[in-house]
Parts: structure tokens; sequence; C-alpha cells
């Protein structure tokens, strides 16, 4: 966002801070919290209000589009359709940030997120559009991008045209599919050798789904290309590599983890993209509610002791102890952690690689880490008894750590923990809490309808429905599918938690090498939800559906009629 406008004496530009300030946003005090932390972090005042739920992004957009006199233009509840954008050529919308809005017989509005700039267009714009009145209206940087997509060619046509040139096919073709990756917001890039050709995938949202094709011959020079960007040897055809590579993006990077396993068809890659608008997600982003927000908080403010993240691979544990370290990174407090691997480097955290080759396991990292006098630490994953003990071990004296761990529900890791070896009274001592999580599509909030649909239809889904559904007719939500969700009615994530505290007669439970249905028990009779009645609020809030709850969660045993 370019708030250039220059002041009447023209000595400074106008900043984001006194757009809002002017405009009653924020306080001076706000203000001057948000100033001071963005200098010291090296971020941005804007991060600052938004992480702390100070100022939502809807609002921040409306008190620039105050600020300048015109309206906000919502591109994220009211799209541009691929006619409206193809409208205003390529390269003049690319370049200066504009997207056709909204367009009547007589008149049309352009979003834009720089309004002096796009004045000064006024007239170039004028022949796209003859006989016609032209207003603009404020949109930000991110919305307007993202209507970008609309003049993206089918990748298969791109690819011809590369190949085409005979010049640079590999890399130009791996710019390409990286890129069309990180527009959908891709976690995954998928390279599957058959008879006669590569199928390429994208994982957007969970889910994969095909992105285009390329010849066999052309895959040998992509990767190839991949194998040497990622030192890897380029000789060895039947063995499993893994490697990474920091992928030039936009006058910066993009980290991938690069996995490469031999098929019978060839040699299939797999490319994790740690794409870096994970990296700002905050607790109500993940789709924590309020009240486990505060459990969170409670836990996480407490001096010392052990928060536990569980879930299988993919769940986004990772990404939720990310949003708690980067809530927690303030001046004053020493964070280290020791990851493998490092998915988002986070400035003022000390972040350690595991290395098998230099023998730095999560336990000996461990270990020294604790001599550094750390406050905080994140250790990425407890896998066997030797990292478990110097944990607990570190949280019973003095260190607040945080990790991930293996299981199918916070229940679970308990009986785990112990049967690994952990000692029961070591455990009741040092956990404070346990959450396990899973991630599930959002319904898209572009196409996003309600219907009303019966008990009886219901059960069909989900048996027992009448527990969870009392009443003969409930209005529920789904997406029709559109554009903005290739048709299929999902786009995003959110997350389900079950919280599970570590409290008194819990404390108690534990020195008693309970099962997990006891555990289960106790924590509901406590107030715990399961992952499963997280989720039925969130359908009914109209943010997922039975459907896609159900493809991650069961109902608990004893409710399951």
């Amino acid at each position: 966002m370019d708030t250039s406008k220059p002041k009447a004496n023209k000595t400074r530009r106008v900043t984001l801070g006194d757009i809002l300030l002017k405009e009653n946003y924020v306080s001076a005090e706000i203000l001057q919290k948000a100033e001071d932390f963005a200098k010291i972090s090296k971020s941005s005042i804007e991060e600052y209000l938004l992480t702390n739920g100070i100022i939502t992004p809807n609002l921040l957009g409306q008190a620039i589009a105050e600020f300048y006199k015109i309206p906000f233009a919502d591109l994220n509840t009211k799209p541009s359709s691929r006619e409206q954008v193809l409208k205003i050529p390529q390269e003049l919308g690319i370049n200066n940030h504009l997207v056709l809005f909204d367009e009547e017989d007589t008149s049309v509005v352009i979003a834009t997120d720089n309004p002096p700039r796009a004045n000064k267009l006024l007239a170039h714009l004028q022949q796209f559009f003859p006989n016609k009145k032209i207003s603009f209206a404020y949109s930000p940087t991110s919305e307007i991008k993202a209507s970008f997509i609309h003049y993206r060619k089918p990748l298969e046509t791109r690819f011809s045209e590369i190949i085409a040139t005979q010049t640079k096919v590999a890399p130009e073709i791996i710019e390409e599919i990286v890129s069309d990756a990180l527009t959908f917001k891709a976690s995954d890039i998928h390279f599957e050798p058959q008879e006669k050709q590569v199928i390429v995938r994208f994982r957007v949202d969970g889910v994969l789904q095909e992105a285009g094709k390329v010849s066999k011959e052309i895959y040998e020079n992509i990767l190839n290309r991949i194998k040497v960007q990622a030192h890897l040897r380029i000789d060895e055809h039947f063995a499993a590599q893994d490697g990474a590579i920091r992928f030039p993006r936009d006058k910066g990077f993009i980290d991938m983890r690069v996995s490469l396993v031999p098929i019978l068809d060839g040699e299939t890659i797999v490319i994790r993209l740690l794409a870096e608008y994970v990296k700002g997600f905050t607790f109500a982003d993940l789709g924590v509610s309020k009240v486990d927000q505060e459990v969170f908080l409670k836990a996480a403010k407490k001096p010392f002791g052990m928060i536990l993240v569980t879930g299988p691979t993919g769940s986004g544990k990772s990404t939720t102890l990310y949003a708690l370290i980067k809530m927690l990174n303030l001046p004053g407090v020493n964070i280290t952690t020791i990851e493998d691997p490092v998915e988002y480097k986070i400035t003022g955290v000390n972040q350690i690689q595991v290395n098998a080759q230099t023998e730095m396991t999560f336990a000996k990292g461990l270990r020294s880490i604790i001599r550094q006098d750390p406050d905080i630490v994140l250790v990425g994953e407890i896998r066997d008894l030797e990292t478990a003990e110097i944990a607990v071990n570190a949280a019973l004296t003095g260190h607040l750590l945080f990790s991930t761990f293996h299981a199918n529900d916070s229940a679970t890791a308990i009986p785990r923990l112990l049967d690994m070896g952990v000692e029961p009274f070591m455990m009741a001592s040092s956990l404070e809490l346990i959450i396990a999580q899973r991630l599930l599509r959002k319904i898209c909030t572009k196409c996003r309808v309600s219907f009303t649909t019966t008990q009886q239809e219901l059960e069909k889904i989900l048996p027992g429905a009448k527990h969870f559904f009392p009443n003969a007719s409930t209005s529920l939500y789904k997406g029709k599918g559109c554009n903005n969700c290739g048709r299929s009615g999902y786009k995003g994530r959110t997350a389900i938690f079950e919280f599970i505290q570590i409290e008194g007669d819990m404390q108690d439970l534990i020195l008693k090498h309970p099962s997990t249905q006891e555990i289960s028990d106790l924590a509901r009779k406590n107030g715990s939800q399961s992952l499963f009645e997280d989720g039925l609020e969130k359908i009914k809030n109209g943010i997922t559906t039975l459907e896609e709850l159900l493809r991650v969660a069961l109902p608990p045993k004893n409710e399951n009629v």
C-alpha cells in the first residue's frame, strides 16, 4: 500500500499512521506502540495492528479510502470477474495496480491501491472506456493482485510458448509453475511421471488438483534443474533424495523443501512451498475461538511449563506455534528454536536447524539451548524419550517450552508419552496445555449460500445427527462454486481444536497412568470441547460444511448414536 500523498508543506510523505490517526481509527498511544514494535521487529505498524486485533483489514481499507475521499472497493466480498479484469490491458493493470470494480451504462469504477497515481492515468484509461465517467475506489494491494489471476493463460499454453522459443526451457517452466502455485496459495507442487507424460499438481487447501502436463523429454530437463538447485546428485536415479531451494521471487526468496523418490515411470518430485503469507497468521486467522484463545494465552504467559500441539503431519501444528512465537517475540524475551527444518525465519528469534551430518539432533540441540539462557524454547517435534525428558526438565527449571507431538488427539498424547518412558510426576508437573488440531477447508465467501435441511437428511451423512442437530430442520451453508474457488465451493482453510488444560484433578489423574478414555472423560467434565464439537460450531457459523468436518474428525464415541 503506497500512501505517498504529500502534505501541503511537502516536507514529508503521509504515512499509514498519519491516516489512521487523522481518521480516528487509532489513538496516538496505540500508534506509538505500533511504531515502536515496527522499529524493533523490522516489520510494519500495519502488522502490529492487524495481529493484535486493533483493526481489521476491512477497517484499514476503509480508513485509507476515507483519507483519499473515495469509496472503498471490497474485492474480497465482490471480486471482479475475468471479463472485468481483461477490460484494462494486462501491462497497464499489473504495473499500476488497477482493476475494474464496477461498470454501468455511463460510468465505471476502477479499484486502485494508489489513488494519486491512478488520477494521473485518467486520460490514458479514458480510451478504454469511451463516453463513460471514470471514478476510483481504494482496495488493498493484496486484493488487487489476487484479481490478476485472470490475466494468466493456462499453464500448458505457457509451456508451449516457452518451448517454442527453444531457450532456457526448464528454468522458465519452473518459474511459471512456482508462480502459479504461489498465486493459488498452494502448499505443495507435485510432479508425477506417467508412461508418456508428467502430471503437475498443486495441493490447495489440502486437496490435490491438476495444474498442467509436460512431456517426459522436457521433464528430464526440469528434474535435473531442480536437482542442481537443491544440491542433489544428478546421476542418482534409484534412491530417494531430499534437499532445499531458495527460489528468487519479487526481490526476495521463497524457501522450498524438495523430495525426490524413484517410481516405476521415473522420479517423482514433491516441493513444499514455505510461503511467507503463513507467517502473518494470528490465532483468529487460524480459527481459534475467543474462549480457547484465552486458555492459550493464559498458559503462554506463565514463566515456565510445557505446551504441546498434537496432530498428524500437515495439520498445521507448526503454524500454530509460529503464531504463538510471533506474539511473544518481544525485545526483553530470549526465544530459541530447534527445528527440522526451519520453515519460516522470524526476526529476533534464534533458530537452529537439525543436522544429522553434524549430529545436531533435537536432543543434543535442546541440551545446548538450555545453556544459552533462553526464556522460551520451541522444539520442532518430540520424537524420542531423550528429547521428551530434556524438554520436561527444561519446562520444570524455569523455561517455557513449546513443541509438537504426533497423536490423534489431546487425550492420546499423555498415555503415549507415559508409554515412551516419561515419569508421570514429571509430566504432571511440567505440562500446562495440550492442543489437538486438524485443518479443514472453508466455504468460499464469494459463493456461500444458506440452505435448509432436515434431520432425516442429516442422518444419511451423520448417524445420530439428532444429538447435534435437535431441531426438525436446520439452516446450514455451502459454496455454490465460482471462479474464485475454482468451482469447488471451498476457499482457504481453518483449523478445529481440542484444548486440555493440565490442572488440579487432571494432574492427579496423570499420576495414576490413565487411559486415553479416562483423560478424555475428565477433560470433557472440565469443559473441554472435542475436535468434532469445535467443528460443529464452525458449521453453524457458516465457516465450513458437515461433509468437510467428517473428512477430518469423527463424533466422540460416547455420543455417536
